[in-house]
């Protein structure tokens, strides 16, 4: 092998060190929210709104000798025993890292801080600041193509049993947990859990948008020699370039296509004002991107 392609080797495996690492990195902050969430607002004010955790929740009221994450890391166990005997090991190592991560981490912090400890009683205030922090959290983890808990599982098994989708299956499953905590402490109990699975899916879906938002620009200027080079040698982001014409001039112009992160626009939009003022310049929202560059379209 040639000692360039050995460099471009390494570069290549460097690239992919620092990946998993961001991404491990950002499941770990995930997963901690998530706990935060759980002790200081749901876990003390039994708002069981769906997942392994409201099992635990639900649980833990019945037997008090045994800890809400001593519980969600049996369950999870258990779980992810089933799925490998029923649906395959089809979870992936961040997953299973998200979800062993999770139930450690609030196995921890129960070991060490009152069951009882919360920041409010008041069942609509933990049930929002809960389930909004919960949500980011769990946002962040999906983001990155794992999971935080073990109903995903029971999701999955249903789909392939009784040819539910996914996302109905684990509605269904998240709204029994909420039922059996309005049975199990009591119906106002029990409603908050409702509202918190509802708010829990829009939280997730908002957030998990927002952070992969990207600027499609579409560029027309007398300079796009120039503003293609600044796109690719400052931005390291490529191009599309498109040949227009003018309903209006007849003339012929070239038109440059490119996608970019939102400090990236800030920077291309003040480099054209530098370099000209007549640019004409439009923008929309790209709310996913999938390719190089972006986030993998296929990922493990």
């Amino acid at each position: 092998m040639e000692r360039g392609s050995k460099k471009d080797m390494s570069k290549y495996v460097m690239v992919g060190i620092k990946k998993h690492i961001k991404e491990y990195v950002m499941i770990t902050i995930g997963y901690v929210i998530v706990a935060l969430a759980v002790k200081f607002f749901l876990e003390p004010n039994k708002i069981a709104g769906g997942g392994v955790m409201g099992i635990a929740i639900i649980i833990n009221h019945l037997i008090p000798s045994i800890s809400v994450g001593t519980l969600m890391l049996i369950m999870n166990i258990v779980l992810f025993i089933v799925g490998f005997a029923a649906i395959g090991g089809r979870f992936g190592a961040k997953t299973i890292y998200a979800s062993l991560g999770l139930s450690g981490l609030i196995s921890l912090l129960d070991k060490y801080i009152s069951p009882e400890a919360a920041l409010t009683h008041d069942l609509l205030l933990a049930t929002l600041f809960g389930t909004f922090l919960s949500g980011i959290g769990m946002a962040i983890v999906f983001n990155e193509n794992a999971s935080t808990g073990g109903t995903d599982i029971l999701a999955k098994i249903i789909n392939k049993f009784v040819h539910l989708d996914i996302g109905k299956s684990l509605l269904i499953v998240d709204f029994v947990i909420a039922l059996a905590a309005g049975f199990t402490f009591s119906p106002e109990i029990g409603m908050y859990g409702l509202l918190s699975v509802v708010l829990n899916g829009i939280t997730i879906d908002n957030v998990i948008e927002g952070m992969n938002i990207a600027k499609a620009v579409v560029i027309m200027s007398s300079k796009n020699d120039l503003i293609n080079k600044y796109i690719i040698e400052e931005l390291d982001r490529s191009c599309t370039i498109f040949e227009g014409k003018g309903a209006y001039s007849g003339k012929k112009i070239d038109v440059l296509y490119t996608i970019l992160g939102r400090k990236e626009f800030i920077k291309l939009k003040n480099y054209i004002k530098e370099i000209d003022k007549k640019a004409f310049i439009s923008v929309s929202e790209a709310h996913e991107v999938l390719g190089e560059g972006f986030k993998d379209i296929l990922e493990d």
